[in-house]
């Protein structure tokens, strides 16, 4: 059996195993048996993930011989809709899911999300494992538990906290995404070295390309280290109420252009997480917190990896700087009516900030409207 590396999150009553590694699918199987009251399973997943790993991971729950039904929804972040979470739920109800029965969820953050959600209210809550296909869902959705849908009015606004059992993490699937894709997904992993890892962020400007280009221990390293600064901080904070909005870090910007771009693949989550991390030091250093070079430095890094940087970078029309702040309003870190962002103090230091100055948040997002690159 493949060896993998293990990130313990040791929630109390809700501990479980990250185990990170390159053919873990073929493993899945002796995996999670341990933890079935009987050899049988439900995966969701999306047709594109179908296509390319439900089979392998079903021949690797069999050869450990638990048996598996799979539902395929849509790709895409419409798929985090009301209608798909009920029609999750009535599949796993028709299949008899019960309560010490296991989901697993097989795909990106957006699979990781519903699958995770519909297992929370299924019967007041059944136990689910996560099986992230993606860069981002690897370092960043499967991990601490957050699971919903969207809403017109704005992104996870629907859902709950309901920790997986176990997470797999199969660094050799990696290997079949889109270039776009991976690299979106590469937006999160910087984004734990510009908030608390500044040796991290430095080891990644100079192993980003590599990683970027199929290393894979490189793609190990990075992957299991962005999940143990997650893992730490799920531990201290899990339903956030203090240290976990630290890694919504670049999110509040994130999530008012993807509401304004319509979920759309003009702009894919973790591309929006690198023009908002880019903006946040931006913010940063207009309001006298961090040194001037440190937003130049966080742009040159992700231009160097041929990524998304300035919102300009995101096709077709966007709106004006008032209907983003609007957008912004409806984030879930809005408290007592005041927005609450991340800001940074250096590359690797970030905290919570209120009461911030909203005409300095105006001026970034309307020279960031203006710019020309």
């Amino acid at each position: 059996m493949t060896t993998a590396e293990t990130v313990h999150v040791g929630l109390e009553g809700r501990a479980y195993d990250v185990r990170i590694g390159a053919g873990l699918l073929a493993g899945a199987g002796h995996a999670i048996a341990p933890l079935l009251a009987r050899p049988e399973v439900a995966i969701l997943t999306d047709e594109t993930v179908a296509e390319l790993h439900l089979g392998a991971l079903q021949d690797g729950l069999a050869e450990a011989g638990v048996g598996s039904s799979s539902l395929a929804l849509p790709p895409g972040e419409a798929t985090k809709s009301w209608p798909m979470l009920e029609r999750s739920v009535e599949w796993l109800l028709e299949r008899q899911v019960e309560r010490r029965d296991m989901v697993i969820a097989l795909g990106g953050g957006v699979i990781g999300d519903l699958a995770g959600f519909a297992a929370a209210v299924l019967r007041r809550g059944v136990r689910f494992a996560q099986v992230p296909t993606t860069l981002l869902a690897q370092v960043d959705s499967s991990v601490g538990g957050k699971t919903g849908i969207n809403s017109p009015h704005g992104k996870n606004l629907v859902g709950a906290f309901h920790q997986p059992a176990l997470v797999l993490a199969d660094t050799q699937v990696l290997d079949t995404l889109p270039e776009r894709d991976f690299l979106a997904g590469y937006g999160e992993v910087a984004k734990y070295g510009l908030l608390g890892d500044a040796e991290f962020f430095a080891w990644l400007e100079e192993n980003g390309p590599a990683l970027a280009a199929g290393d894979a221990v490189a793609r190990t390293h990075a992957v299991r280290r962005s999940v143990e600064m997650k893992a730490d901080i799920v531990v201290r904070d899990e339903t956030e109420q203090g240290d976990r909005a630290l890694l919504n870090l670049g999110h509040t910007f994130c999530h008012a252009l993807e509401a304004a771009t319509g979920y759309s693949d003009r702009l894919l989550h973790g591309e929006g997480v690198a023009i908002g991390c880019a903006l946040a030091f931006e913010l940063s250093a207009r309001l006298g917190l961090c040194p001037q070079e440190e937003p130049s430095r966080v742009r040159a890094h992700f231009r160097n990896m041929k990524m998304m940087t300035e919102v300009t970078d995101i096709p077709g029309h966007l709106p004006e700087t008032d209907e983003l702040l609007a957008l912004m309003m409806q984030d879930k870190k809005v408290q007592d009516g005041k927005l609450r962002f991340i800001l940074a103090r250096s590359i690797g230091q970030a905290f919570v900030a209120s009461d911030v100055d909203m005409d300095a948040v105006r001026g970034v997002l309307s020279d960031a409207l203006a710019a020309r690159r």
